[in-house]
């Protein structure tokens, strides 16, 4: 009997121990959350493809995103082994409109052949945004990945924080979405200022746009761009929502609304009604904080877009780049009628409108932002063949400062404390080592990136093409990109100007690399 007392004894004092260790460790929130039984959920993931394959579900039926996308995540946030062994699980034989991308045998012009293990990588937008129409604060973004729209409230203050640490540390761009610019965004990391319908952040005292506090708050910080949100993936033509119970005292005062309250921004802004006046809004923006001005917006009815081309086809005035969020994108909380049926998926979307653009004949004077699960590598691929110049990560940004896609961002009920206000949760979030795995994911994704755009024979991912790109059905036929989306083989991925510079840039920075390289002792 006593044998049995003893081995309660010891698991119990096990059991405390455990508790105590994971209550004050910082490497995991869900443990520090959750301890002692948050280990079963490390247990599960560890053991979990072995019984996957017998008893539930392969590593490519999840969704939104799948086993195997987020295992890349963890393990590219965490630099750890973030290859796959034994062949893909991917089911090529039988999908239709699986994405191959076609390298060639033999290198491309100025194709860097170096090995890239885990050194850093620049790759810099292949344009300069607000060159075209001659912005006083033009710059060349340094990062074609950069860190999408999640603003402080549907993330935590710790979330946005971890995430513009990260942004400065990998050298890209944080989007501050339209919930506002808090202190949370204040640490280093380089910001695209977006300016939603309700004008959190630039509005008056009665909720009206003021142009004066926005010249204001984007010299108060290091804000490189304004993005004004037309509409977004996961709820498009509706504006943005946050819970009541996510509305604190900090994000009411930053807001200017009530505490505790319901935070619905209106559908569509009051500022402008129509391309012209947008247009003239972009430009009075424009002229007064010297900043590149561009939109984001989910794609549906193309009249708008047709409209926005002509009359930045006649010159004078025009946005600086243009943010396609596809329908599969994220958000914090929709109605799901809007997250599941309205607006085109990324592909299409984006299709739609570049080749707009491209048959104007001004692609170039536009720098072309892609969003909407784009933050896996293929994914990423297509979206630069069809034309985009950079690509914005939301929830792979969020998975890879501990997200697990418990798709519980509605309720504040986040179990590792990124998209919730509550203290219960947010206490797990670690943001120094967070910090340090958002950049390491971005950085891991710039690196399969420049990976893959050597595979295919070229320098830059902004010089893959449509026609680098095939959309196979099954083992029976393949359609390329410029086919399937009605892209004219005539229309240049970049002008020739363009070319030279982005190929210039990574040329010279594979001579670099390759200077070091020979300096180290053998």
């Amino acid at each position: 009997m006593r044998w049995r007392y003893a081995i309660l004894g010891g698991s119990a004092v096990a059991a405390a121990a455990t508790a105590v260790h994971d209550l004050v460790q910082t490497r995991h929130a869900i443990l520090r959350n959750f301890p002692v039984i948050g280990h079963g959920r490390f247990l599960v993931e560890r053991v979990g493809p072995e019984l996957r394959q017998y008893i539930v579900t392969s590593n490519d039926e999840e969704r939104p995103f799948s086993r195997d996308q987020r295992s890349w995540v963890y393990a590219s946030s965490k630099l750890e082994n973030n290859y796959f062994g034994f062949g893909t699980d991917n089911d090529v034989e039988q999908v239709v409109g699986y994405p191959i991308i076609k390298h060639r045998t033999f290198t491309g012009p100025g194709a860097a052949v170096m090995p890239h293990a885990q050194e850093e990588v620049r790759l810099p937008c292949a344009k300069v945004l607000g060159a075209a129409r001659g912005r006083t604060h033009a710059f060349r973004p340094g990062s074609v990945v950069n860190i999408s729209g999640m603003s402080f409230g549907s993330l935590s203050g710790k979330a946005v924080e971890a995430l513009n640490r990260g942004a400065a540390a990998a050298g890209c761009l944080q989007n501050t979405g339209e919930g506002a610019l808090s202190s949370h965004h204040r640490h280093g990391g380089d910001i695209v200022f977006q300016i939603g319908t309700s004008y959190f952040g630039c509005r008056d005292e009665r909720g009206r746009f003021d142009l004066g506090r926005l010249v204001d708050l984007v010299q108060s910080a290091p804000v490189r761009a304004i993005e004004v949100k037309l509409s977004q993936g996961a709820k498009p033509g509706l504006g943005g929502m946050l819970p009541g119970g996510k509305v604190s005292r900090e994000i009411a005062e930053i807001r200017g609304i009530p505490e505790g309250v319901d935070c619905a921004s209106p559908s569509r802004h009051a500022v402008f009604r129509d391309v012209d006046s947008m247009l003239d809004f972009v430009e009075e923006v424009a002229a007064a904080t010297g900043l590149p001005v561009g939109i984001k917006s989910a794609v549906g009815n193309l009249t708008m877009w047709d409209e926005l081309v002509e009359q930045m086809a006649g010159g004078g005035r025009g946005v600086d780049f243009v943010n396609i969020d596809g329908g599969e994108g994220g958000t914090g909380a929709a109605p799901m009628i809007f997250a599941d049926s309205v607006a085109y998926p990324f592909r299409l979307a984006f299709a739609q409108v570049h080749r707009r653009f491209a048959q104007a004949g001004i692609a170039d004077d536009v720098v072309f932002v892609g969003a909407g699960k784009l933050g896996i590598p293929e994914n990423a691929v297509v979206a630069f063949a069809l034309g985009a110049d950079m690509v914005n990560v939301g929830r792979e940004a969020m998975m890879a400062i501990g997200c697990i896609q418990a798709q519980k961002c509605h309720t504040d009920h986040c179990p590792v404390g990124v998209a919730t206000q509550n203290p219960r949760y947010t206490r797990g979030l670690d943001v120094t080592l967070k910090s340090e795995r958002a950049a390491n994911y971005v950085r891991s994704l710039r690196r399969d990136l420049l990976k893959v755009s050597e595979a295919v024979g070229v320098v830059h991912p902004g010089l893959i093409g449509p026609g680098d790109v095939d959309l196979v059905d099954g083992t029976r036929s393949a359609v390329g990109l410029a086919e399937a989306y009605g892209y004219d083989p005539s229309w240049p991925r970049l002008g020739p100007r363009l070319v030279e510079e982005v190929e210039a840039i990574m040329v010279a920075q594979d001579a670099t690399h390759r200077a070091a390289a020979e300096e180290q002792p053998r």
